[in-house]
């Protein structure tokens, strides 16, 4: 199977930042969320994805095509979405068809008024008349309307309000019905990964830290709250990372099930995606 994304040891070095062999892939078919704090190198990633910068070394494909040699192809097949709106504030959504259509061979002005009248967008209002939520669903419905395979979406839901981001969810959802498109999308509303999400990436300082099935973190990983007593028993192989208050330890264990049949009194909740990242990167070894 041909993967819509392909990174491998990918390294890009900034000033005192650098990427690290930032490996990872994106199934064709799947919802890749991309994760990590400010500053951990996830927009870095994706512009070198996107040939926006350059990249020091690595092997970057998409569909399986080398993202420089076959740039113009695979832009035609790809849709964008960055936070924040690039489009003039004084053009309208039909002044945007316009420019798309000269822009990319297979740009759909009947797929395009769909999801303007989907997304109850104006048409003859000038942009900068437009919500920050209309602004966002008006970017989702031009990238769309090229009918593009494979969506990239940098931080696509911050700052909207949940009925907003249901609907945007909703869409990247529709979109991926059919097996043959994909969808990798940084967030950092982890909340939204927990319910769209195929996979997790997770990059803290320019290293890939985790790159799972989402399903298969939730389902093995778990919170153990206990006291010093019982924290002093376990084995280091047993946690990922602890974190200690003034009630005891709360310990982030790589198998809860394991945990909850060798110490069948012990208290081990379920975890998040957020949860994961804060005991990750605020956690204790």
């Amino acid at each position: 199977m041909i993967n819509a994304l392909e990174i491998r040891n990918l390294n890009k070095k900034y000033g005192d930042f650098q990427l690290k062999d930032v490996s990872f892939n994106v199934p064709k078919g799947s919802i890749v969320g991309f994760i990590g704090e400010n500053g951990a190198g996830k927009t870095t990633t994706l512009k070198a994805i996107l040939n926006l910068v350059g990249r020091d070394s690595g092997i970057i494909e998409m569909m399986g095509m080398d993202i420089i040699k076959e740039e113009k192809k695979i832009k035609e097949n790809i849709g964008v979405v960055f936070d924040g709106c690039n489009f003039h504030d004084n053009l309208t959504t039909g002044d945007i068809s316009k420019m798309m259509g000269c822009i990319y061979e297979n740009w759909n002005p009947v797929i395009y008024k769909k999801y303007l009248s989907n997304f109850k967008l104006p048409e003859n209002k000038n942009i900068k008349e437009f919500s920050r939520g209309m602004k966002m669903k008006l970017q989702i419905g031009v990238a769309l309307s090229h009918e593009p395979t494979f969506l990239i979406l940098d931080e696509a839901t911050s700052g909207l309000d949940p009925i907003v981001r249901e609907e945007i969810l909703d869409v990247f959802m529709d979109f991926i019905q059919d097996e043959e498109h994909s969808i990798l999308i940084s967030s950092h509303i982890t909340s939204d990964l927990d319910k769209i999400a195929d996979y997790i990436v997770f990059i803290h300082q320019g290293e890939i830290l985790l790159n799972e099935e989402k399903e298969t973190l939730l389902d093995g990983m778990g919170v153990l709250k206990c006291g010093s007593e019982e924290f002093s028993k376990l084995d280091q192989d047993e946690y990922i990372r602890y974190r200690k208050n003034q009630f005891g330890y709360e310990i982030l264990v790589k198998d809860k099930w394991n945990i909850k049949k060798k110490y069948p009194e012990a208290i081990v909740d379920g975890v998040s995606i957020e949860e994961i990242m804060l005991f990750y990167i605020k956690g204790e070894k």
